[in-house]
């Protein structure tokens, strides 16, 4: 059966009912450089932002492609919109690394989880009696003006000594410092600033090391499967960015002609079947997406362990999908000729937003190659395996 012959779940129901207020905010959230504070407000009511929260502290916990067809849609409006319900996922996903009453009470009853900050390391920390001080300046926090938690990354400190040991701590928001940095190309709706904590005492059981298995023991906070999780959201950011670019060709096309050509683009054959491969390679790469992450999904509800196969196949479909997802906007951009520049047409925003999110860690090359690797029995070496 394909995805879409499925029941609408109620977040992807509420994600189509918020896609209009989406694409009517795109110049706002441009302006602003974050998504505009009623919007986001709407976002969170609806529970976009903590989708994968833990059903064990109230959360909705939603299975991954449920949660890839909200980004998706959301996306499809504005990527940077996208791209923030993206980003707040991943940072509910990591609620499922704390013990069940310490998520609790970071989420709030009822939960209203909120988090931006960093994987990488932008700071130390320094163990003290009952927890640790934490220093340091962290960039890309995206969503953080309407985040309610700073997710800080530390290298553990040693007197002056950096030790190679990361720990993973939650602050709240008003505990940091957020600076005006976000001034950028593409994504720029995403208020990805950076923010500084100074010598902000954490309590030991908020924090939890980088390097620690899930708390949470449900097929979704899977330790083998985290990354496939965490990063289905991130190929529907770009998917759904392509979508949109397809949605824009199609509108412009049957409007706009050329400088030298005054034929209506959708009249033109070139321009016809550089939208039929661009429909082809995202269709594809959505479809290998859901047949990939779905197999892997359905064995880990079965109380089954994830073979290496399964691993291998998400993770590439999901590193491929981000890849076509630039190669399906660009012949769009290109197949609009002049008309793609102007600030008139959404088409010049989905361009400069898609390559901005290709600089995502899920969208690294050298998971191709160890996708390749687990095929030939080899042990990749990057972080999942």
């Amino acid at each position: 059966m394909n995805d879409d012959d499925h029941p609408i779940p109620n977040a992807l129901a509420d994600a189509l009912r918020l896609a209009p207020a989406v694409r009517a905010a795109r110049e706002q959230a441009e302006e602003m450089r974050r998504t505009p504070p009623e919007l986001a407000a709407q976002i969170t009511a609806a529970g976009l932002y903590q989708m994968y929260l833990p059903a064990s502290i109230g959360g909705p916990e939603l299975p991954p492609l449920t949660a890839f067809r909200v980004v998706e849609e959301i996306s499809r409006a504005d990527g940077s919109v996208g791209w923030n319900v993206m980003i707040a996922n991943a940072m509910a996903l990591n609620v499922g690394r704390l013990p069940t009453s310490v998520a609790r009470e970071i989420a709030g009853t009822p939960p209203d989880y909120r988090a931006a900050g960093s994987a990488r390391s932008g700071g130390g920390a320094w163990a003290v009696p009952g927890g640790y001080r934490v220093k340091g300046r962290w960039n890309f926090a995206s969503g953080v003006d309407n985040a309610r938690w700073l997710y800080c990354t530390c290298n553990m400190m040693d007197g002056d000594t950096q030790t190679p040991v990361l720990r993973a701590l939650w602050i709240p928001r008003e505990q940091g410092t957020l600076l005006d940095t976000w001034h950028v190309m593409g994504m720029r709706g995403t208020g990805s600033r950076d923010f500084v904590i100074d010598d902000v005492f954490v309590p030991e059981e908020r924090s939890v090391l980088s390097s620690a298995a899930p708390a949470e023991k449900t097929p979704l906070f899977n330790h083998r499967a985290w990354y496939v999780h965490l990063w289905t959201p991130s190929a529907a950011n770009v998917l759904g960015i392509a979508r949109g670019a397809i949605d824009d060709l199609k509108a412009i096309a049957t409007t706009e002609a050329s400088t030298l050509n005054t034929a209506l683009l959708r009249d033109r054959p070139a321009v016809q079947a550089r939208l039929g491969e661009a429909e082809a390679i995202v269709n594809a790469a959505r479809a290998y997406v859901f047949d990939a992450v779905g197999r892997l999904w359905r064995m880990l509800c079965a109380g089954q362990d994830p073979t290496d196969e399964l691993i291998a196949q998400a993770r590439l479909a999901l590193v491929h999908a981000m890849h076509e997802s630039v190669r399906a906007v660009d012949k769009i951009f290109h197949a609009a000729g002049t008309n793609a520049i102007y600030l008139r047409w959404p088409l010049e925003r989905a361009f400069r937003d898609v390559h901005v999110a290709m600089t995502h860690g899920a969208a690294l090359p050298v998971y191709f190659e160890s996708a390749g690797k687990a095929m030939l029995g080899l042990r990749p070496s990057d972080p999942g395996w």
